[in-house]
């Protein structure tokens, strides 16, 4: 129960500030066919009745294939991209369709199961994506494949007003009655660009991008992408990245990728703080910087504990507010997580690192580290030439950081005065 009620408190902020936003959410032909998928099905709903604006794109690459292998048609692909003959486009309509009505009765049937028991979800799908031919590139006529030529923003965004989930296939229109193959991700992409889209969530295999030890990249910005790319190589990972970047670049703020194997992946990486996939951003998710008057309250919300185990000086809210911008903050998604403070000593050039906390959940990230660094960069700039800190638990940690033991003998009168000898505080000094 404990954990639930955890939970539950962790997510509310996000679900008010998901309210009556536009996500577009990109599922692959293989998620379809995953076992996962029926769970996939409820997220959606779910984020839909927490009042999710939300547009989702497939893709049917694998039930293609499966329909050309029953035909005996042998695929032809150039530069990763599917020729698309006459013959294959029979093939490719069969399966999107197949797909369409798959997915409408799967968002239907969910129903029961929903938090929206009892109310009626509406499905649209149609005309809404117009699209252009690739043409002939390198000697290969590509034929009935294409790209996004534009996105019926308008259409779409009428339906979202009235509560309807908008379903987009891979296939465009051409205003002259032509029918084109399209990558689901172009789809997905250049509609949270039209649609100006608050997020796009990009479903594929694994967690979100691994490094090459196999770990999971928690976030990136799209300068970064590019040598992720060329890593990759054709792995389709390289494909979502990209689809990611070009987002991002086109205005959409966040772009996600999570993994449609995993139960709960896409709650999990909107409801939580940390998320479980990859988060590519235009902006900082987690930021240093210097502490305003706003950051009070998350200043409290993370020293109180610390206060009442005797780790640190209780300071009132007053203090705070006066001295708010002597400290340093890390802050993650609008929630501070650990904050260190400078007090230059008057008539002397020695300064106090003091109020060094880290929220226990973000321990052992090195953000100490970074506060430790940002505190003595700004006492260099003041010009100072010792820090100094007064500690009862952590003497180690400053110890293995370059700080030697001190007295208070050694402190400036200004503050030996105000030393407090209850609480025996151990003295640790740094030349800078």
């Amino acid at each position: 129960m404990h954990d639930y009620v955890t939970w539950l408190r962790d997510s509310s902020p996000y679900i008010n500030s998901h309210r009556e936003r536009t996500f577009v959410v990109m599922l692959p032909g293989d998620g379809l066919e995953h076992p996962n998928f029926g769970n996939i099905v409820h997220d959606l709903v779910l984020l839909h009745s927490l009042g999710v604006r939300l547009v989702l794109v497939f893709g049917s690459r694998p039930q293609i294939e499966a329909r050309l292998a029953a035909r005996g048609i042998e695929p032809r692909v150039h530069r990763g991209l599917r020729v698309t003959d006459s013959a294959a486009l029979e093939c490719v309509i069969d399966a999107v369709g197949h797909m369409r009505i798959a997915l409408e009765a799967r968002l239907s049937m969910d129903m029961a199961a929903s938090p929206m028991q009892g109310a009626r979800l509406r499905v649209a799908s149609g005309n809404f994506v117009t699209a252009r031919p690739i043409g002939v590139v390198e000697g290969v006529d590509y034929q009935h494949t294409g790209e996004v030529r534009r996105v019926d923003r308008k259409g779409i965004g009428r339906l979202l007003d009235e509560r309807t989930i908008v379903l987009l296939s891979p296939l465009g229109y051409s205003p002259t009655g032509e029918i084109f193959n399209l990558a689901c991700e172009d789809v997905a992409t250049r509609a949270a660009i039209d649609l100006q889209a608050d997020k796009l969530v990009l479903y594929g295999a694994e967690r979100g991008l691994l490094d090459e030890a196999g770990n999971l990249v928690r976030e990136l910005r799209p300068p970064q992408i590019p040598a992720h790319v060329e890593r990759l190589g054709s792995d389709y990972q390289a494909e979502l990245l990209d689809a990611a970047a070009q987002a991002c670049r086109g205005g959409v703020r966040r772009s996600h990728l999570v993994s449609y194997a995993d139960d709960g992946a896409l709650l999990n990486e909107l409801f939580t703080r940390d998320g479980g996939g990859t988060l590519v951003a235009q902006e900082q998710f987690e930021q240093l910087r210097e502490a305003t008057i706003e950051d009070v309250g998350g200043l409290i919300d993370l020293i109180t504990p610390l206060e009442e185990q005797g780790i640190l000086v209780r300071r009132s809210r007053e203090v705070l507010e006066r001295e708010v911008e002597q400290f340093s903050i890390v802050e993650r998604d609008g929630l501070i997580i650990a904050c260190a403070a400078l007090y230059p000593i008057p008539d002397s050039d020695w300064g106090e690192l003091a109020c060094l906390a880290v929220n226990p959940e973000y321990r052992h990230g090195g953000r100490g580290d970074e506060l430790l660094e940002r505190i003595e960069a700004r006492a260099r700039q003041l010009g100072l030439k010792t820090l100094f800190v007064l500690t009862t638990r952590t003497a180690h940690w400053f110890r293995e950081r370059g700080f030697q033991p001190s007295g208070v003998e050694r402190l400036p009168a200004a503050r030996a005065s105000l030393y407090n000898f209850q609480r025996q505080s151990k003295v640790f000094e740094k030349a800078l």
